[in-house]
């Protein structure tokens, strides 16, 4: 062969010519994905909500080069709030990258708000890498390497200097381990009420989401039984729904009982019990919204201490650096059990903290080798 005749053929043809003559150069086909596909980052964010992308913006303009990775969509757990649902905060609290979120009354709305980080997504053009899982991070301080898998099963390998747990709480439910609980009629999210309409419809727990999914419901005309285990409503549902469920209660519109244990759920009925003894409630459908809580086995696979009772990570309270050297958290992942405690108001702030002090360092370090 000649070189006029590899000019006449295509690349494609020519690689496909290699192969067939010396088979054992060929890369499998997952190593050429993963060579491809490393890449180095200063910082990789692993959550895209809100606490994670203000992170990443800190990141971007401190000169640094960010990555943002999620399993899910981008504010994966805004995108599964009820479709209808009002934010409790005004909008500048929701507020990152000093950028504006403008809605059309006091409050903004979910849709409202997705349409918002979309764009401070855009404004920003930060890197992200949407539907794609963190299986472990290998490595240390200034040297992390990061294994993912896409939702197509693809793997891949990213570089790190420094890392940010931003993972948030609200893909974890909190379950009740009773038999039915994972029946198709049964779910942890609470979603839109219209196709309960005349149909019973039971709601489990007590606080804010209970309490907001039970209104909607009756609003929508379902007919709801209201289930917890406590002897009352939870002291933190907002100040305007508490007297609303509490009279809707009342009057009985909504069923209610408290100090009450689910025993099991069946195909159309809730098994409960209480001081009263057992009792069968019809359900077409129910909402279990017992909680939700942080992926702490992921965060202890990366060699994060966390506190057996409380869960709260070992972290830095100036820097938010975990025990482990260029491993950060942010966000609700800090309160440990107590999910109740950050919200994205305070939760945005984070990033910048991080990133400050990884500023500050890295100019100490300078400083002391000039």
């Amino acid at each position: 062969m000649t070189y006029g005749y590899f000019a006449k053929i295509s690349l494609k043809s020519w690689k496909r010519h290699r192969l067939n003559r010396f088979p054992q150069f060929a890369i499998p086909r997952e190593s050429r994905q993963t060579k491809i596909l490393m890449e180095t980052y200063d910082i990789i964010c692993i959550g895209a909500g809100p606490t994670g992308l203000a992170c990443a913006i800190e990141a971007r303009r401190a000169g640094m080069r960010p990555l943002v990775i999620d399993k899910g969509c981008l504010c994966n757990s805004i995108y599964h709030y009820p479709v209808n649902m009002l934010f409790f905060t005004t909008p500048e609290l929701l507020e990152i990258g000093d950028l504006p979120l403008v809605c059309a009354a006091e409050k903004p709305t979910r849709v409202e708000a997705l349409k918002y980080y979309r764009r401070t997504v855009e404004h920003y053009d930060l890197e992200l890498r949407l539907f794609e899982r963190v299986l472990r991070v290998e490595g240390s301080d200034g040297r992390f390497t990061m294994f993912t898998r896409t939702e197509k099963g693809i793997d891949r390998q990213y570089g790190a200097a420094k890392i940010v747990i931003a993972t948030g709480y609200y893909d974890l439910p909190n379950e009740m381990n009773i038999p039915g609980e994972n029946l198709p009629h049964v779910s942890h999210y609470y979603t839109e009420p219209h196709e309960y309409w005349r149909e019973p419809v039971v709601v489990i727990g007590g606080k804010n989401s209970a309490a907001e999914a039970a209104l909607d419901l009756y609003r929508y005309g379902a007919h709801v039984t209201l289930i917890h285990r406590d002897r009352e409503l939870g002291a933190s549902i907002k100040y305007w729904v508490r007297p609303d469920i509490e009279n809707r209660i009342k009057a009985g519109q909504i069923q209610a009982h408290f100090q009450t244990r689910v025993k099991e759920i069946t195909e159309d009925e809730v098994i409960i019990e209480n001081g009263a003894g057992e009792k069968r409630l019809p359900a077409k459908r129910v909402f279990a919204l017992t909680g939700y809580h942080p992926d702490f086995e992921f965060i202890e696979s990366l060699g994060v201490r966390l506190d057996p009772e409380t869960r709260r990570p070992a972290i830095d309270p100036n820097s938010l650096e975990s025990n482990v050297p260029g491993i950060h958290l942010a966000g609700v992942v800090i309160g440990g059990r107590f999910t109740g405690e950050i919200f994205i108001e305070n939760g945005r702030f984070h990033g910048k903290q991080i990133v400050e002090a990884l500023v500050r360092n890295r100019e100490k370090a300078a400083g002391g080798h000039a």
